[in-house]
Parts: C-alpha cells; structure tokens; sequence
C-alpha cells in the first residue's frame, strides 16, 4: 500500500486496493492462511444406553504376529468399552461383517449407528446392503477430517502405547498382548465419564488382585439393578459434561470463519490431495473454486468437483476457504468448443506433464480458458498438438514419452506444421468426451516424424 500511495490517490485507494489484492485468484489460491482453522466442534450425539453406537477402525501395517498384521478396534460410545480383534491383514467387507458377528454382535447385539472411516470396508455396496437391512444407521467421517472418529483414533494411541511397553525387541508376540491390553483398557477411568468401561457396561468392577479382606455379603439382584441403572445415568450426565467441556476447549483453538451457504464458490485445500508437481512446498496450496452443492451439517459440504479428480467431494469446513470474488479481468467463461468432423474439441494451452497409464502415454493438458482444476491427463492418441508436444520433451527429456520403433503406434499419424492445435475436452462435469473407435485408425502412426 505504501508503495503506491507514492506515487498515486484516488478516493478509497485503500478500499481499491485491498479489495483488488483480496480477489487475486492467484494470492487466494497460493497464500498460507495464518488464522485458525475454521468450523467450530460439532459433537456426535450423545448415546442414551450402552452399545446404541459404536465406532470402529483398523491400526494397519504392523509386524507379522501369529499370523496377524492388523487390529479392528471396537469402542461403545456409551460406556467407552473396547474392543481389539486381530486381524490376518486388512479384512474385505464380508470378512469385517463376520468379524463383528463374532466379537461384537454375539455380546451386545445390534448397535443403531456405526462411526467410521471412508475405508473401502465401510463404503462398498455390501456393506452398505448390509447395514440398510439390519437397520443400522453408517456415520462416515468427511474426507481428511479425522476428528469425526476422535474417539477411537485416541483409543488407537493408547494401545499402540501399551504395546510399545511391553512388546519384544522383533515385535513379533502383539497379538498375545491383545487380551491383556483390552482388560487393562477397559479397566481404567475414562476422563469424559469418570469410571472405568467395564464398570459402566456391568455395573461391577473386575477381580483381577486377590482381595485383601474376604467378604461374604452378596447385593440383592434387586439393588445391584438399581446401582447398575443409576450409573448409567450417571454416565449420561457425565458424558454431557464432558462433551461440552471438551467442545469449549477445541474452540478455543477454532473460529467459526465466513458463513458458506449452498452455491457460494469456495477454495479446496491442497493439503491431503496428492500432488504430481516436483515439490510440494512450491505448489498450490489451495485449487478452485468450486461451487458449493449441499450442506450436511454445520461444518460439512459437498462440493461440485471435476471427474478427473475422483475423490469424495466432502470436506469438512476447515479444508474450505471462501472465494472472496473474482476481479472481472480473470472471471472469464470458458471458451465454446470448436467442431471438427462432428467432434467437441478443446485448444491446449500447455503440456505440464507426461506418465505411462496402463501402457498408453498420458500427457496433463492445461487448458486454454480453464482453470488449474480442470488440468487433466489426456491419452496421447488424443492429443494433437505437435508444437507443444516437441516442445515439452525438448524441455523435459527424462519424462516418458512416444516410443518411435514399429509400425504401429497409438499415438496416431504425424500433422504437418500448421495443423489445428485442439483436442477432445476435459473430464469436467460439463464434457466428457471420447474419442470413437472408428476414428483410431485415422491416427494411426502419430508422432513417428517428429521422433
């Protein structure tokens, strides 16, 4: 600001100018954001009886024990009793299902939500077949939000630690510490109720020491009910209690941020999303904007994504930056395709990159009056842009390129200099083109002249 006020002013240049700063595409989508995240706690609900909902996850990639590399960790919403069952590597869908049905369904019964991961037992069709005709409601967390299972991801650390107390230097004898590790677990006071699980589940403390004094009374069935009801409740009020103490303290280090609403155009974070570009710190750290679709919850939406980016379009509110406007200069529509023999096709305005896909060569197509969202990997055979195409191997001789020996290619027939530089468009939600068969053989041996 100081550096223009030399030498010019206008009425509100300060109001100008940072409204001009403020609306740079470029600024929005590189600049660290130095404020909290954004999106305060919002809490699962508060069960109302012991194993009405549950969460699990799996602790993966660990050394082979007995036959077993993983663990599926089953925790009670409720009483904060767990469950550790080993695993002979990560379970398909139906072997999770027998997995519950042998350790947890046989001693609590059906549980009426489950919270878990987006792991690929919990989203496929069977399992979502499964859980529709048990009645059971499916609480998966938003992408990169982690949080959504604090639960048993805090549950996860603690037993890691206790392994890591007592397992052997080859680290090969977990799984017979599992049993132990579980009583130990669930026989210890949880902070959000003030009890230990096994006492909130049966209403009784475990024998695990010789007693130091024998007693020979025996509660009446009638008053241990009773104690066991009045600790439940107790529980209830407890968990209360410490589910908004713990929000009151997550949002201290939280804002509420810009409201979102359906429509608005938002800015995605980079931070999860994996980059093909050299070196991360150098990148983007936030692609878009793209239009808001649905509002889930408070801090969850959905979003309109390309299909070439094929991942779960929910995120929470912290992965989400609000588009502050687009100046007029850069807010420009996308220009209409060009039709050639029937075809859609779209200009290129540069080649960032080249991979082999399933044995085709790929190359990422900037695209000429597209944002960097729209980037996508083309096949070659699509790709008629000789100029750019030499040029970018010229620039980039390591990177994967046509392979020049025998007579047939699928990389098409050479073009004269001159030619046409377009090609089928993106994998946007507004085009998806393909090539047709019929035209393959039209292409056939294409950049044979130019290597």
């Amino acid at each position: 600001m100081h550096l223009i006020l030399r030498d010019f002013w206008w009425p509100k240049i300060r109001k100008d100018v940072e409204k001009y700063v403020n609306t740079c595409p470029v600024c929005q989508r590189s600049k660290i954001r130095r404020e909290k995240p954004s999106g305060l706690l919002h809490p699962l609900p508060t069960p109302s009886r012991p194993w009405e909902i549950i969460s699990a996850d799996f602790i993966t990639d660990l050394p082979p024990s007995c036959g077993f590399t993983t663990i599926l960790v089953v925790v009670d919403l409720f009483t904060k009793l767990a469950h550790f069952i080993p695993c002979e590597g990560l379970p398909t869908a139906q072997e999770t299902a027998d997995l519950f049905l042998q350790h947890v369904f046989r001693l609590h019964g059906l549980p009426k939500s489950l919270v878990t991961d987006r792991g690929s037992q919990f989203t496929s069709r069977f399992w979502k077949a499964l859980q529709k005709l048990l009645g059971i409601d499916s609480r998966l967390s938003s992408a990169h939000h982690p949080q959504t299972d604090g639960q048993t991801e805090r549950t996860n650390a603690t037993l890691e630690q206790y392994l890591r107390c007592y397992v052997n230097y080859q680290q090969d004898n977990w799984a017979s510490l599992l049993p132990l590790s579980e009583f130990a677990y669930n026989n210890g006071v949880q902070a959000s109720t003030k009890e230990t699980p096994f006492f909130a589940n049966y209403g009784f403390h475990p024998r695990f020491f010789p007693p130091v004094i024998e007693t020979s009374e025996v509660p009446a069935a009638e008053d241990w009910l009773q104690e066991l009801t009045a600790v439940q409740q107790l529980l209830l009020q407890q968990l209360e209690q410490a589910k908004e103490d713990y929000k009151r303290h997550a949002d201290k280090h939280r804002q509420p941020g810009p409201e979102i609403k359906v429509g608005d155009r938002v800015f995605l974070s980079t931070r999860f999303l994996p980059s093909h570009r050299p070196c991360r710190k150098l990148d983007a750290r936030f692609i878009g904007p793209y239009p808001v679709v649905a509002q889930l919850n408070p801090v969850t939406f959905k979003l309109q994504l390309p299909r070439s980016m094929r991942i779960h379009p929910v995120f929470h509110r912290s992965l989400l930056l609000p588009a502050d406007g687009v100046r007029p200069d850069t807010d420009q529509p996308a220009p209409p395709p060009v039709l050639m023999n029937g075809e859609e096709e779209f200009e290129v305005e540069d080649i960032l990159d080249s991979r082999f896909h399933r044995r085709r060569l790929q190359y990422l197509i900037d695209w000429v009056g597209f944002g960097p969202e729209e980037r996508s990997w083309e096949d070659a055979s699509t790709v008629h842009a000789p100029d750019l195409t030499r040029r970018f191997h010229q620039t980039y001789p390591a990177k994967p390129r046509p392979r020049a020996s025998g007579r047939e290619s699928q990389f098409g027939r050479g073009l004269e200099e001159g030619d046409s530089v377009m090609t089928h468009g993106p994998c946007s939600p507004a085009h998806d083109i393909v090539m047709p068969d019929e035209e393959e053989n039209f292409w056939t041996n294409f950049y044979i002249c130019f290597y």
